[in-house]
C-alpha cells in the first residue's frame, strides 16, 4: 500500500495529477470504501486525523522568564547582597521593585498563541462514508486515507480527497486559497504543477461545500493534509522579537555594562584614594547601580503601550500582544490580502455588453443601488427592453437569493448568483413577479463538465423560452445568432472574443447569457441547448475595492509605507485591483508558479520590486514576508484565512479580520480589525507612531533623572563626602516619578506631523544622538543643582538628614519643571497648548507636590526613608534654583531648531 501521508515531492502532492482510477488502486481502496478490518490497521499506521499539540512553557516558566533581564539580574543580586548585609529594608524594597514588574509583564503578555489549537477545532465535526458497503456518520478523527467520503452542500470537507465523482460541486476555499467565488470541482486529473486554487479533482481539509454533491476518496489526513502543512509551518515560524524589545534589550545590556564599569571604577577610586570602608563603597555601589536602573521604565513602557491599546479598540483595531503596538508606529510595508481586505467580498457586475451597446454600471455590494449608463450618460433601465431581458435572464436562471438585515446585504448561494439579482433589482426588477409571470418549470443544474445552466421558463400562454448562463468560451460555442436592437443577427464571434479579452484584462470576470424559444417541451436537457441558441449578452462580474480601501493605500503611501497585495486570485484580477486603488502596478504580477521557481536570493530582490503577487500559496506568502524582513523592511501582514495564518505570526506584525476571519488567523495575529476595514490600519499606525513618540519623550524624561542620580553618587565619592542620597531615597524617586510624572506622557495626543514623516528606520537605535545629547545635558543640570543645594545646607550646618531631603526634592522639581519641556522633543512648549494641552501632566504635578510634602513631613516617611522637614524659605530657594532647567531647555531647543533649518538649507 502506498504512504498516503507522504506521498509528495517538494511542496506538491501527486494525487491531483493521477486518474481517480489509479488513485483508488494505490490506496487499496474502492468506490465502496474500506472494510472495519482494513480500518484498524490504517488507524495503526496514519493515527488519527487530527493535528498534533505543540508543546507550550508552564505558565510558572512564563512568569519566571519576566526576570529574564540583565538590568533585573543586577539589581537581584544587589537586593541579595544588601540582605547578606543585613540591610533588610533596601533589600526588601529593591524586590518588591523587581516583583511588581515581573507581575505587571506577565499580566500584559496577553493570552497564548493558539494558533495551532484554532485550527485543530476546525476538525472536531462529523462525516458520511462507505464503511463495509454501508453509509455511515463517523467522527472525523476516525477517517483514514482511502476511505470514501460523501460531500453534501454545507458540509465542511473532513479531510484531504481526491474526488472521482461530482454533481454540480463547487467548495468555498476562499480561507485557503485566496480565491473570492467557490471553485468548480470535476473528476478529470490537473497538471502536476497546478497551484492549489487549480487543483479541481481535489477537496481540502477545512473548505467548504457551498453548492452540489460529490464523492471523494481521503489520500491525506491530519497533519499531513494541505490545511496540517499549514499547522506545521505555523507551529515551525519563530515569532520575531518586536523592535522595541530589541531596542530595550540592547539598552539594557549597555546600560548593564556601564552601571558594572562606573561601580567597579567608583569602588577602586574610593578605595585607592578615599578614606572609605569597603562597606561604604559596598553601598555606594549598590546606590549607583539602583540610581542609574530606571525601575519603573518597565511598567511605564507597558502602560503607555496599554494606553495606546486602549485608543485603537475605540477605532476597531484589536491589539492581542502589547509591543505590537509600538512595532505598527515603525511599519515600512504592509502585505495584504485582496479578498475581503482590499475588496469587499461582494461580486458585482460592473459592466453589460450586448452585440450594439455597452453598459456600466453603479453601484457596490449586493445592496441593489446603482444606475446604468451608456458612453457616460444615464439611462432609464426600464425603458431598454433589450437591457431588461439580459437582467431578467440572470435573475432567473438563477438559485441564490439576497437579503437585508440592519441595513447590511449579503446572498444566500452562489455569490455569482448574487450579483445577477442584485443587477436585476437596480434595473426595477420584482423577483417575486417575474417568477410569477414566467415560472420554472425544469433546469439543467451548473455542471464543471458542460460549464453552464439552463432554465426552462413557461408563460401563462404556454409559450416556454429558456434561459441559460456559463463560461463564454463554452456558451459562444452554443450560439449562432447574437440579440439586437432590432433582430436576431448571426452571431460575430470574433468581436465577441475581441470584448471578453478587453473585459478580463480590467480583471472581470466573464458570464454569457443567451436564450431560446422551445415550444411543447416540459423538460430540457443538454441536447436541446448544445446548439441553436441566441446570445443576449456578456455580464462583467468583480469584487471590488472597499472606497475606505482606496484612500486609506494612499494614506499608507504618503507615510512612506509601501504596500503590496498577495492574493490566492488570479493574476489579472489582483493587477486590476492593485491599479484601482492605487498600487504601482508598472512590474507585472508575481505568480506563485514564478515564485516557486525563485531562490532567496531572487526572492528577496523581486519581494523588494513587485507590488501584486497571484496565485500564492501559504508557502509563497511566507517566504515573501520572510525575504522583505531580510531587505531590512518592518512588515505588516494582514489576512482573514487559514492559508495567511504562517505569515500572520511571521510578520512583525500580523493583522487579521475580526469579522470574517478565522480563528486561526486571529490567534496568528497581533492586531485584529474588529471592522475587517484596510482603513483602520492607518489609525493603528498613526497610533502606533504616537505610542513610539510617547516613549521616547518617556525615556528623555526619566533617563536624566537615573543619569543625575548616578553622577551624584560617583560625584559624591570623589569628593570624599557622604551620599547626598540613599539608595532607599533613590528607588523612591525613581518609582514615584514614573508612576506619576513620567505617566503622564503616555497621554500625550499625536504631533501634526506624525502621518507625513517617513517611518522609523529600523537601524535606528532607541537612545539616538540627540536623544543621548538630552540625557547628558539634563543630567549635568541637575547633578551640579543638587549636589550644590546638598553642599549648600551642609555647609551652613543644617543636618545631613535634612540636607539629603533638600536633595531629593530638587531632583524632584527639576523633574516637575522639564517634563513640561519633555512634551515636544524639539518645538517649544511657550504657548497655551505646550503648558496646560496635556491635562494628565497638571494632574501628576499636583499629586507629586502633595507626596513630597508627605515624604517631607509625615513621621512614617521620615522613619522610613530618612527624612526631615524642611523650613519654608528653603522652599523659595529650591523652587526658584530649580526652575532654571526649563529656561536652560527651551534655550537648547531654540539653538538645536536654528541649527536644523541650517542644515536643511545647505
Amino acid at each position: 500500500m502506498t504512504s498516503m501521508g507522504n506521498n509528495r515531492e517538494g511542496n506538491l502532492s501527486t494525487w491531483h495529477a493521477l486518474p481517480a482510477e489509479k488513485v483508488l488502486e494505490d490506496l487499496d481502496s474502492s468506490t465502496r470504501g474500506l472494510t472495519t478490518d482494513e480500518v484498524t490497521g490504517r488507524k495503526q499506521q496514519y493515527g488519527p486525523n487530527r493535528l498534533p499539540a505543540p508543546p507550550r512553557p508552564s505558565r510558572l516558566i512564563q512568569f519566571l522568564n519576566q526576570f529574564n533581564n540583565v538590568l533585573i539580574y543586577v539589581l537581584l543580586c544587589a537586593a541579595v547582597v544588601t540582605a547578606l548585609l543585613a540591610d533588610w529594608v533596601d533589600a526588601i524594597v529593591i524586590i518588591g521593585v523587581v516583583l511588581i514588574n515581573a507581575v505587571i509583564g506577565f499580566i500584559q503578555e496577553g493570552k497564548a498563541e493558539k494558533a495551532v489549537d484554532a485550527i485543530r477545532k476546525i476538525l472536531s465535526y462529523e462525516a458520511i462514508v462507505f464503511r463495509d458497503g454501508e453509509k455511515v456518520s463517523i467522527q472525523v478523527e476516525d477517517l483514514v486515507p482511502g476511505d470514501v467520503v460523501f460531500l453534501n452542500s454545507g458540509d465542511k470537507v473532513p479531510a484531504d480527497l481526491r474526488l472521482f465523482q461530482s454533481k454540480d460541486l463547487r467548495i468555498e476555499e476562499a480561507l485557503l486559497t485566496g480565491e473570492s467565488v467557490p471553485a468548480d470541482k470535476s473528476i478529470e486529473p490537473a497538471n502536476i504543477e497546478a497551484a492549489l486554487g487549480d487543483r479541481s479533482c481535489m477537496a481540502f481539509s477545512g473548505t467548504m461545500v457551498s453548492f452540489g454533491q460529490g464523492r471523494g476518496v481521503v489520500v491525506a489526513t491530519g497533519e499531513s493534509t494541505e490545511l496540517g502543512k499549514v499547522s506545521a509551518m505555523l507551529a515551525g515560524v519563530e515569532t520575531l522579537k518586536t523592535r522595541l524589545t530589541q531596542r530595550m534589550d540592547e539598552f539594557s545590556k549597555w546600560l548593564t555594562g556601564a552601571i558594572l564599569i562606573l561601580a567597579i571604577g567608583t569602588t577602586f577610586f574610593g578605595l585607592a584614594l578615599r578614606d572609605y570602608s569597603f562597606t561604604e563603597l559596598f553601598f555606594a555601589g549598590v546606590a549607583l547601580a539602583v540610581a542609574a536602573i530606571p525601575e519603573g521604565l518597565p511598567a511605564i513602557i507597558t502602560i503607555t503601550l496599554a494606553l495606546g491599546v486602549q485608543r485603537m479598540a475605540r477605532k476597531k483595531a484589536i491589539i492581542r500582544r502589547l509591543p505590537a503596538v509600538e512595532t505598527l508606529g515603525s511599519v515600512t510595508v504592509i502585505c495584504s490580502d485582496k479578498t475581503g481586505t482590499l475588496t469587499r467580498n461582494e461580486m458585482t457586475v460592473t459592466t453589460i455588453l450586448r452585440a450594439d451597446r455597452t453598459y456600466t454600471v453603479d453601484g457596490v455590494g449586493y445592496q441593489p443601488v446603482g444606475s446604468f449608463h451608456v458612453e457616460g450618460n444615464m439611462l432609464e433601465a426600464k425603458k431598454d427592453h433589450l437591457l431588461l431581458e439580459l437582467a431578467r435572464a440572470g435573475l432567473q436562471c438563477n438559485d441564490g437569493s439576497i437579503s437585508e438585515k440592519d441595513g447590511s446585504w449579503s446572498v444566500q448561494g452562489d455569490p455569482t448568483d448574487g450579483a445577477l439579482i442584485t443587477l436585476a433589482l437596480k434595473a426595477g426588477l420584482d423577483s417575486q413577479k417575474c417568477n410569477e409571470a414566467l415560472p420554472r418549470i425544469d433546469v439543467i443544474p451548473f455542471e464543471s463538465e458542460h460549464k453552464f445552466m439552463a432554465t426552462l421558463h413557461q408563460d401563462s400562454s404556454g409559450k416556454n423560452v429558456v434561459y441559460l448562463k456559463g463560461a463564454p468560451e463554452r456558451v459562444l460555442d452554443m450560439c449562432v445568432k447574437e440579440r439586437h436592437k432590432d433582430s436576431d443577427k448571426p452571431i460575430n464571434l470574433t468581436y465577441w472574443q475581441e470584448q471578453i479579452e478587453a473585459i478580463a484584462s480590467q480583471g472581470q470576470r466573464t458570464l454569457a447569457v443567451a436564450t431560446i424559444s422551445i415550444d411543447d417541451k416540459e423538460t430540457i436537457s443538454i441536447e436541446d441547448v448544445k446548439s441553436g441558441m441566441i446570445l443576449l449578452g456578456l455580464f462583467g462580474i468583480i469584487d471590488p475595492p472597499r472606497d475606505e480601501a482606496v484612500a486609506a493605500v494612499q494614506n499608507c503611501l504618503g507615510a512612506g509605507i509601501k504596500v503590496k497585495m498577495i492574493t490566492g486570485d488570479h493574476a489579472l484580477t489582483a493587477t486590476s485591483i492593485g491599479e484601482q486603488i492605487g498600487l504601482d502596478v508598472s512590474t507585472k504580477a508575481i505568480t506563485g508558479q514564478e515564485l516557486e521557481a525563485m531562490d532567496d536570493d531572487q526572492m528577496e530582490f523581486i519581494a523588494k520590486k513587485a507590488n501584486i503577487f497571484a496565485r500564492v500559496s501559504p508557502e509563497h506568502k511566507l517566504r515573501l514576508v520572510t525575504a522583505l524582513q531580510a531587505n531590512g523592511q518592518i512588515t505588516a501582514m494582514t489576512g482573514d484565512g487559514i492559508n495567511d495564518a504562517p505569515a500572520l505570526k511571521r510578520a512583525d506584525v500580523g493583522v487579521a479580520m475580526g469579522m470574517n476571519g478565522t480563528e486561526a488567523a486571529k490567534e496568528a495575529a497581533e492586531m485584529v480589525l474588529a471592522d475587517d476595514n484596510f482603513a483602520s490600519i492607518v489609525h493603528a499606525v498613526e497610533e502606533g507612531r504616537t505610542v513610539y513618540d510617547n516613549i521616547r519623550k518617556t525615556l528623555a524624561f526619566i533617563l536624566p533623572t537615573n543619569g543625575a542620580q548616578a553622577g551624584i553618587i560617583i560625584a559624591s565619592v570623589m569628593m570624599g563626602i557622604a551620599l547626598p542620597i540613599t539608595p532607599l531615597q533613590i528607588l523612591w524617586v525613581n518609582m514615584i516619578t514614573a508612576v506619576t510624572l513620567g505617566l503622564s506622557l503616555a497621554f500625550e495626543p499625536p504631533e501634526g506631523d506624525v502621518m507625513t514623516r517617513a517611518p522609523l528606520s529600523p537601524k535606528e537605535p532607541l537612545l539616538n544622538q540627540f536623544l543621548s545629547w538630552r540625557i547628558i545635558f539634563i543630567s549635568a543640570i541637575m547633578v551640579m543643582g543638587t549636589l550644590g543645594l546638598f553642599l549648600w545646607d551642609r555647609y551652613h550646618g543644617e543636618t545631613l538628614e535634612m540636607a539629603r531631603t533638600t536633595a531629593v526634592n530638587t531632583l524632584i522639581f527639576f523633574q516637575i519643571f522639564y517634563l513640561f519641556n519633555a512634551r515636544y522633543l524639539k518645538e517649544s512648549v511657550l504657548s497655551r497648548k505646550g503648558l496646560f494641552g496635556n491635562p494628565a501632566i497638571l494632574m501628576a504635578v499636583t499629586g507629586i507636590t502633595l507626596l513630597q510634602l508627605f515624604f517631607t513631613y509625615a513621621p512614617f516617611f521620615q522613619n522610613v526613608f530618612g527624612t526631615a522637614a524642611i523650613p519654608f524659605g528653603d522652599w523659595i530657594r529650591l523652587i526658584g534654583f530649580t526652575f532654571t532647567v526649563f529656561v536652560l531647555v527651551e534655550t537648547e531647543k531654540m539653538i538645536m531648531r536654528h541649527l536644523d533649518k541650517k542644515r536643511l538649507s545647505e
